[in-house]
């Protein structure tokens, strides 16, 4: 394949991607910092700001069901059609946002609202990931795979970054003007993206896995019948390496938000700052672990990164204890920007070597996702309702996130490496 075919294909991975997770985390960081004023209206503001973290979590459990759905487009019809489905879905709901009444304008109709746009995103991003992923790695060369599955990984933390220079100009504006219209912007322009990623995938061909299962004639009718029928322990492997990937990065993006500004006294420019900066770390250490992991191994990486998360997670609470901007910094960086980025590079490439081509989005999707909605959704409403539970102890939060990693290693022990084989070499006749 010529190369500029192949830049495009990489740059439509990741340009959705990353246009997907910046609609998402928006709505992560505005939930800390303005749904539970103007949504989520409470005399208490703990209670404001649960539920406020909840409406965050629903999303991850609507995910699974999104992820059924297009997942079974995916399998049946293909990754590129399925992809524009999902961008726009996105895309409509995110926009959505920035145009809704707030509670004292429309009462219980607002959250309510909002909560709907909320399910329709969490539908749109169940089917995003496991397309993004599967344009790249199912055109990887064998060689090459590590490399080109962690590029789609590089738009969680590329779209996290948008979301959070987005949020950081707009947190320069008076009070009044943030809460009041500044806070809408970021969702409103949002159109402008889906756009752009909509244009880039148009020139996008079938990927040539999906092409030899339909030629073959072995399209499955119900994916995710003969997945959990055959693949479900892949699934359940899946699902367990999923949870360090997904909670302690939620514990480091989002929940850090409202921890370090209502409880430690931080400012909320400060606490933005070190998140984007780690942020901009992480992404340019991904592609490295992924090609890194194309020599050594996607396991042995995952496995090291899962360990440092653990040793990591009581000095990074001690650093931010000590109310230092500096030491915020540095903690962050340290546990977002270095201990996950191996973790996420090889995730993606991982799932995809464990499952066959004919059930390929199903299988990464359920584990994928229902991961994502067992411990990240629920990360930052956890981590809350443990300091709110133990008198602002920071030892449950850090127990957590050890806990989180030792299920991942227990999960991990069972993937065998696939890293130089064909991804059309690992078929699986338990289906035939």
């Amino acid at each position: 394949m010529e190369k500029k075919q192949m830049r495009r294909i990489l740059i439509a991975s990741l340009v959705g991607s990353s246009i997907e997770w910046f609609d998402y985390f928006l709505y992560g960081t505005v939930a800390a910092l303005v749904f539970n004023q103007l949504f989520f209206v409470n005399e208490d503001p703990t209670i404001g700001l649960l539920l406020s973290y909840a409406s965050f979590a629903l999303a991850f459990f609507i995910r699974p069901f999104g992820g059924v759905i297009f997942s079974h487009i995916g399998d049946r019809i293909g990754r590129k059609k399925t992809l524009v489905l999902t961008l726009s879905l996105m895309g409509v709901a995110t926009f959505g946002m920035g145009l809704l009444p707030t509670y004292q304008a429309v009462g219980i109709w607002a959250p309510i609202l909002l909560i709907t746009l909320r399910l329709v995103q969490g539908l749109g991003i169940g089917g995003e990931w496991g397309g993004a992923l599967l344009l790249a790695v199912e055109y990887a060369p064998a060689e090459k795979r590590g490399l080109f599955g962690a590029i789609p990984q590089m738009g969680v933390t590329i779209g996290m970054l948008l979301g959070t220079i987005a949020l950081s100009i707009m947190t320069l504006l008076t009070e009044s003007a943030f809460m009041t219209w500044g806070w809408r912007l970021p969702f409103i322009f949002s159109a402008l993206l889906v756009f752009f990623g909509l244009w880039i995938r148009k020139g996008i061909d079938e990927t040539p896995s999906f092409k030899k299962v339909k030629e073959s004639g072995e399209v499955p009718k119900l994916p995710i019948v003969e997945t959990l029928k055959y693949y479900w322990r892949e699934v359940l492997i899946a699902v367990g390496a999923k949870v360090v990937e997904t909670a302690p990065f939620y514990i480091f993006s989002t929940f850090v938000v409202s921890y370090a500004t209502s409880t430690l006294g931080f400012s909320r420019t400060a606490t933005l700052t070190a998140v984007m900066i780690a942020t901009i770390i992480t992404t340019i250490l991904i592609p490295f672990m992924g090609m890194l992991s194309d020599k050594i191994g996607r396991k042995k990486l995952f496995i090291g990164g899962t360990i440092g998360m653990a040793l990591f997670a009581f000095p990074y609470f001690w650093m931010l204890q000590q109310k230092s901007v500096l030491l915020l910094i540095i903690a962050t960086v340290i546990g977002l920007g270095v201990i996950w980025a191996p973790i996420t590079a090889v995730l993606g490439t991982m799932f995809s070597e464990i499952f066959d081509a004919r059930i390929r989005y199903t299988g990464i999707t359920l584990g994928y996702q229902i991961g994502a909605a067992l411990a990240g959704g629920t990360a930052p409403l956890v981590a809350t309702a443990l300091l709110n539970r133990f008198n602002n102890s920071y030892v449950p939060v850090a127990a957590y996130i050890i806990f989180a990693s030792l299920v991942s290693l227990a999960a991990i022990w069972a993937v065998k490496e696939r890293s130089n084989q064909k991804l059309d070499e690992t078929h699986n006749s338990r289906a035939m």
